[in-house]
């Protein structure tokens, strides 16, 4: 592999997958990376400033593109949940996956698989990079201790290591004969509070001084479209009983602000035709510096997903929602086995925030489990404590180093076998 730049196919789905495969991306060119933890370069040497030479093709969003990557498909397009959700984008990720499936098998083969998460798309290309003889690092476990725990097996045949991000997730995968290992979570990392709450939403035009409610309705296309109307009838309820009340809107990466903006429009001119007071709620939308805005609030709506440990690490009290396709909910129900939705409440082994899954995800009960959080400050206080213990239980800092340095391990271990 001396002399030329290694070659690795990296995809990730969504926008966590596409933020944590930019950070890979940018440590294994890092010189300051390579020299410190002391690996293999392609070719079995040492890297030698400015670092070692590796290209990047796969699937990704914004954040990877703007790390180099040459993409397949797009992130913001393929990430979508749901059985049925899914079939709206299955031409984008047909075409994704085909491409991926002729580079394994051409000429020009890659000398690593880096997968993020992403599964069903993910383990299909997996098995042929298998067949390929490309090796298969996959990063970010699927989810198999809540449902088709039989996948289990099927990573086992196509997955020559795998890095998991949560403590519970190793002694499933070891007892079932993968390479293993808990590299902690990435978020331990990029989550951290920054500025005072007055340096944080005088800017975006909002009052220190008064009570500050985030709206995360989810970082895919169809989350959005579930979620962020039924989040507004909440904010509109509350509003008429807090009138200093005010909200903001992380938007993902992956999110285009128009059509956030879009469903601001249609909420308040549905509230007018209603009947209802049709003021602008005031909404703000935030977009650079989305964590310092969101430490700032004092309780949160969120979607679940990587944004309930994003709230969780901040230590802000939320309710976690969620709404899905009936026929989709009612599927998921049936293969599904676990206690709990939100990833806080998984990690503590107990339900220490508020859940409202389909049915129950109304205006009505988000704006109750809300007005609890603003008007009782033991509960709010409970709360945070309860989130501070789930930080301690995600490993170390360090975890996109860790998976870099494996990375990088399993490239000069192909490179010295070819070589040998």
């Amino acid at each position: 592999m001396s002399g030329r730049s290694a070659r690795v196919l990296i995809v990730a789905g969504e926008a966590s997958g596409d933020l944590y495969g930019s950070l890979v991306m940018r440590a294994m060119t890092g010189s300051a990376h390579h020299a410190g933890v002391g690996i293999a370069a392609p070719g079995g040497g040492e890297a030698d400033a400015p670092g070692p030479r590796v290209r990047f093709v796969g699937v990704g969003g914004p954040a990877m593109r703007a790390a180099g990557l040459g993409p397949l498909g797009d992130a913001g397009m393929m990430g979508v949940t749901g059985f049925l959700e899914v079939l709206g984008s299955a031409r984008t990720i047909w075409r994704a996956y085909r491409e991926g499936r002729d580079l394994l098998s051409s000429s020009a083969r890659p000398d690593l698989a880096l997968l993020i998460d992403y599964p069903d798309f993910n383990l299909r290309l997996a098995k042929k990079a298998r067949q390929a003889g490309v090796p298969v690092l996959y990063f970010v476990s699927p989810q198999v201790w809540a449902w088709r725990r039989g996948r289990v097996r099927q990573i086992a045949g196509v997955v020559d290591r795998m890095l998991v991000i949560l403590p519970f997730e190793e002694e499933i995968y070891r007892r079932a004969g993968v390479p293993v290992e808990f590299v902690g979570h990435p978020l331990l990392d990029l989550v951290q509070k920054e500025g005072t709450r007055q340096q944080v939403l005088r800017p975006l035009g909002l009052d220190p001084n008064s009570p500050t409610v985030a709206l995360m309705p989810g970082s895919r296309r169809n989350e959005l479209g579930a979620h962020l109307a039924i989040m507004l009838g909440a904010a509109r309820r509350l509003r008429g009983e807090f009138r200093d009340l005010q909200f903001l809107v992380p938007v993902a990466p992956t999110l285009d602000s128009a059509d956030v903006e879009r469903i601001l429009r249609e909420e308040r001119d549905g509230s007018a035709a209603a009947g209802m007071p049709a003021a602008e709620l005031g909404c703000v939308l935030v977009r650079d510096g989305r964590y310092a805005a969101l430490a700032a609030c004092d309780a949160a709506v969120v979607a679940s997903g990587t944004a309930t440990l994003e709230t969780a690490l901040l230590g802000v009290p939320m309710v976690i929602v969620y709404r899905m396709n009936p026929l989709t909910f009612a599927l998921a129900r049936l293969i599904s086995d676990v206690p709990h939705v939100g990833m806080p409440n998984l990690i503590a082994g107990s339900r220490i925030v508020p859940e409202l899954v389909q049915g129950e995800c109304t205006p009505e009960r988000i704006a109750g489990e809300i007005r609890r959080i603003l008007t009782n400050p033991a509960a709010a206080e409970t709360m945070r404590r309860a989130l501070s213990g789930v930080r301690s239980k995600l490993g170390r800092p360090g975890a996109i180093d860790r998976v870099a340095a494996a990375a990088w391990d399993m490239i000069g271990a192909r490179g010295r076998k070819h070589v040998a």
